[in-house]
């Protein structure tokens, strides 16, 4: 008999390779495959990859070197999807969160006058309060005792927010003087292809293809070519210089007296943020238990506060688990094999830019209507016979989109909760999470008024 040939050695080592995948995310457990994980990790890049581009710009805006953003970008979300991959096996990417880097250049540094240096350091004190909190069990246990209505509510809420998002980025609507929002114009060549983009990928869906939405981003941003609105930089370019930002952050100017808030601030929006992403995402991928409950969290949390503090100490504004993260999770991603395939990802951004910053937006943008379709169906699961139970799901869904902040809409809900309820005199059916949650939105409204 003729010794094994190579072939077969080969194919011992990637089952054996596949096997080592399979047990340490738990493949096989939950349904899924390493080349469906990778697909749901590239549907996830691309849907948010407009963040390698976008942050830098709001950086810049700050007064830090853009170039040295760009490098602090990527890497704050290639650790922190790492992170979140590794230590929770969630399906979930992190990056520097939009609306949080708005905050921190125009409120926080032009507003205020205070330095980015200082800034930064009030974001790493504010992922270190977050972490603190995450280790002491007091997070996990505030976000298992919220309500499973309220959760339903924040589930749909985060879709209608990626709808107007996904929307906005399609042009069919924008804004309008007199009634803030009017569709937009169907003379314009991107929102054509955007629409058809939409019906390609919700076609290839109903069929059942896989990597339908991959599929449906990549035609739609090469339709885009002949009519210039695709237009490749190049593939390949060296990443500029961390070092501007690298360490930077002032800890002791942040520590200041009248820069508690801020920090405090911080840590709330980041709270709220991070916890309407988490339950969104751990429902549609299927992980959340019945009673509403969310398995494995507290390693959740600890990636969710790490990556904070490593994005500071990086030389951006905070981290947070990205909602576009459910993209994949309707691509079949159910294990931190997504995460980490981001996390991959991320990091060949950093010498893969001009290439990586090539799909427009209003080629992502249907995607991510796609997705919000699909996250609107928690709404089913609500007792809608109780209003007192759907009221405040509903409150918490339209807010989010029509404020045009997840952690708004997420603190409407706690209070109209804990409101109602009282009135209709179950004070004592409402859990002290969710008092706590309650008081804590009415002094961050109070203090952002």
């Amino acid at each position: 008999m003729e010794p094994p040939s190579r072939p077969v050695f080969c194919c011992t080592t990637a089952f054996a390779e596949h096997a080592a995948l399979d047990r340490f995310f738990k493949l096989a457990e939950r349904g899924t495959t390493p080349r469906r994980e990778v697909l749901a990790g590239l549907t996830t890049f691309l849907t948010m990859a407009y963040i390698i581009v976008v942050n830098p710009g709001i950086m810049a805006q700050a007064g830090m070197d853009q170039g040295a953003a760009f490098v602090a970008t990527c890497l704050a979300a290639a650790i922190g999807s790492a992170l979140m991959g590794l230590l929770a096996n969630y399906p979930v990417a992190l990056a520097p969160g939009m609306g949080l880097n708005a905050r921190f250049a125009f409120v926080v540094v032009a507003g205020m006058g205070v330095s980015w240096q200082v800034a930064l350091g009030a974001v790493f004190l504010s992922g270190l309060l977050f972490l603190v909190v995450s280790l002491s069990g007091l997070r996990e246990w505030l976000i298992n005792a919220i309500p499973l209505s309220l959760k339903l509510g924040i589930a749909a809420g985060i879709g209608f927010f990626l709808l107007l998002i996904g929307l906005q980025g399609m042009g069919l609507v924008v804004d309008h003087p007199v009634t803030l929002v009017t569709l937009g114009s169907f003379r314009n060549p991107a929102t054509l292809l955007s629409c058809f983009g939409f019906l390609l990928t919700a076609g290839l869906l109903a069929r059942g293809v896989t990597g339908a939405i991959v599929i449906g981003i990549l035609v739609t941003a090469a339709l885009g070519v002949p009519f210039g609105l695709t237009q490749f930089q190049g593939i390949v370019s060296l990443p500029p210089s961390l070092a501007p930002t690298f360490l930077q952050m002032d800890l002791a100017g942040a520590l200041g007296l009248g820069l508690l808030v801020i920090v405090f601030t911080f840590f709330l929006v980041d709270l709220l943020d991070n916890t309407g992403t988490l339950i969104a995402t751990t429902h549609r991928a299927g992980l959340m238990r019945k009673d509403g409950t969310v398995p494995n969290l507290g390693r959740a949390l600890m990636a969710d506060s790490g990556g904070s503090m490593i994005g500071a100490v990086l030389g951006t504004s905070t981290t947070v688990s990205y909602i576009e993260s459910a993209a994949g999770v309707q691509a079949g991603g159910r294990t931190g094999l997504t995460a980490l395939t981001v996390a991959v990802l991320f990091l060949l951004a950093l010498f893969l830019a001009p290439l990586a910053t090539s799909i427009p937006a209003f080629a992502t943008a249907p995607a991510l209507v796609l997705v919000a379709c699909l996250m609107a169906q928690s709404l089913r699961e609500l007792h809608w016979e109780e209003p007192a139970d759907y009221l405040p799901a509903i409150i918490t869904a339209l807010a989010m989109p029509l404020t045009f902040s997840i952690s708004t809409g997420i603190g409407l809900g706690f209070i109209s909760y804990a409101a109602i309820q009282l009135m209709a005199g179950r004070a004592r059916s409402v859990s002290g999470a969710v008092w706590v949650l309650a008081a804590a939105s009415v002094v961050k409204f109070y203090l952002a008024a």
